[in-house]
C-alpha cells in the first residue's frame, strides 16, 4: 500500500530552514557584525545582508530550474535538500567562529548558497507529494512551523551566550529536520510534474509582486536595524542589547499566529485587498510607536502589534498568490515569486543605508528611528500599491 503524505513530516525541513534565518536575519548578523567591526557595524551588516542575498536570489532560481528538469525526468528534488542542509550547517559553524570581516563575509556567502540550493527545490514539497484538496492543510502546517522556527532561531541566538554553541545547535537541528523529511518524502510517490514549462506574466503577478516586495522592504528593515534601535535605548535594562532584541523578535514572531488565525476565515469571505491593507496598516502603526518610544516596555508592545499586523498580511498575501501566480514548473515559478522577499533583503540595506549617509544622522544616537520611518513609508506604498489588483481577482 503506497504511504500517504504527512503534513507536518512534510513541514519539518521548513521548521529547521526558519531557525537558521530567524537566529541570523534579526540577531547574529548585527551581533556578529558588532564584534567584529566594532565602529563600522552598521557598514558591514550592509555588506552581509546585500551579499548574501543575491547569492540566495542566483541559488534558489538556479535549484528551482535544475530540480524541476530532473523532476520532469521522474527524479526527486531530495538530493538538493541533503546537499544544501550539509552545507549550510559547515557555513553556520564557520559563520559563528569567524575571527575577522573576511571570514564572516564568506560564510555568510556559504551559508546562503547552500540554503537556497534547498530551498529552491524545497518549495515544491506540498504540490509535488499532497494532492490538491489537501493544499490548504499542508500550507497550514508550513505556516505554523515557519513561525515555530523562527521563534525558536531567534530565542538561542538571544538567549545563549556561546555563539559557537549556537552554530552547533542550529547546525544540528538543520540536519535532523532534513533527514526526517528526506526519509519520509523518498517513501512516497512523486506526483506528476506538470509538463509546461512557459511563464506567463500577467499585470495582476507584477502588481502583486511590486506590492509584495515593498512590503517586505519595510519589513526586512524593521528587522535588520531592531538590534541597533534596542542598542540606542537608554540603558536602564538589565538584559544584553542581544537579549533585550531577541525578545521582541521572539514576542513579534509568536504573536503573528494570532494575526493569522484572525485573518485566516474573513481572507475567504471578504475582499483580500482590504485585509492586506489592514495587516500593513497595524504593521506602520506599530512602526510608528516604535518612533515615538524610548522605553522598552513600549517597544514590547510595539513588537506585538506589528506581529499581529504581519500574521494578517501574511495569509492575505499567500491568498491572493494562489489566485495570481502563473502556470508552469512548480519550483520555478516558486522561485520567481520569492524574490519579492530575496530581492527586499538587498533593498532594504540599501535603501536604509543611503538615507542614514545622506541625512549625516548615524552619530546621532536615535539615527534607528530614521530607518523605521523609511520602513512605514515602504509599507504603506505597498499597501497602496495592492489596490491596482482587480477586485475579481481578490474575493472568492
Amino acid at each position: 500500500m503506497t504511504e500517504r503524505a504527512s503534513a507536518p513530516r512534510l513541514a519539518l525541513f521548513w521548521f529547521g530552514i526558519q531557525a537558521v534565518w530567524g537566529a541570523l536575519l534579526g540577531i547574529s548578523l548585527q551581533s556578529r557584525s558588532a564584534d567584529l567591526a566594532e565602529t563600522n557595524a552598521i557598514a558591514l551588516y550592509g555588506i552581509l545582508a546585500v551579499s548574501g542575498a543575491a547569492v540566495a536570489a542566483a541559488a534558489q532560481l538556479a535549484a528551482g530550474v535544475w530540480s524541476d528538469s530532473l523532476a520532469r525526468r521522474g527524479r526527486g528534488r531530495t538530493g538538493f535538500y541533503v546537499w544544501g542542509a550539509l552545507t549550510g550547517a559547515c557555513a553556520l559553524l564557520w559563520f559563528y567562529t569567524a575571527r575577522d570581516v573576511q571570514q564572516l563575509v564568506l560564510s555568510v556567502v556559504a551559508l546562503q548558497a547552500g540554503m537556497n540550493l534547498a530551498i529552491g527545490a524545497y518549495q515544491a514539497v506540498v504540490p509535488d507529494a499532497v494532492e490538491p484538496s489537501r493544499y490548504g492543510a499542508a500550507s497550514a502546517w508550513m505556516a505554523a512551523l515557519q513561525s515555530a522556527g523562527n521563534a525558536t532561531g531567534a530565542a538561542l541566538a538571544a538567549l545563549v551566550a556561546d555563539a559557537r554553541l549556537v552554530g552547533v545547535l542550529l547546525s544540528a537541528l538543520l540536519l535532523l529536520t532534513c533527514g526526517a523529511t528526506v526519509a519520509h518524502v523518498r517513501r512516497l510517490p512523486l506526483r506528476a510534474a506538470r509538463a509546461g514549462t512557459d511563464l506567463t506574466i500577467s499585470q495582476a503577478f507584477v502588481d502583486l509582486f511590486v506590492s509584495r516586495a515593498l512590503v517586505y522592504t519595510g519589513f526586512y528593515t524593521l528587522l535588520g536595524y531592531l538590534y541597533f534601535y534596542v542598542a540606542a535605548l537608554p540603558r536602564a535594562q538589565h538584559l544584553p542589547v542581544k537579549a533585550e532584541s531577541g525578545i521582541l523578535i521572539l514576542l513579534f514572531t509568536v504573536v503573528g499566529v494570532i494575526g493569522a488565525a484572525v485573518a485566516a476565515r474573513p481572507s475567504d469571505r471578504y475582499d483580500k485587498r482590504a485585509i492586506v491593507t489592514a495587516g500593513g496598516a497595524i504593521v506602520a502603526c506599530a512602526l510608528a510607536l516604535f518612533v515615538a518610544t524610548d522605553s522598552l516596555p513600549l517597544a514590547a508592545v510595539a513588537a506585538g502589534a506589528a506581529g499581529i499586523g504581519w500574521g494578517i498580511f501574511l495569509v492575505a498575501d499567500w491568498a491572493l498568490a494562489c489566485r495570481v501566480l502563473p502556470p508552469g514548473a512548480l519550483a520555478t515559478t516558486m522561485a520567481i515569486w520569492n524574490l519579492a522577499v530575496v530581492g527586499p533583503q538587498i533593498a532594504a540595506p540599501l535603501l536604509a543605508g543611503a538615507l542614514l549617509l545622506k541625512s549625516h544622522i548615524l552619530e546621532r544616537q536615535n539615527w534607528p528611528r530614521v530607518a523605521f520611518t523609511l520602513a512605514i513609508a515602504e509599507i504603506i506604498l505597498g499597501i497602496l500599491w495592492i489596490w491596482r489588483l482587480p477586485r475579481g481577482l481578490s474575493v472568492e
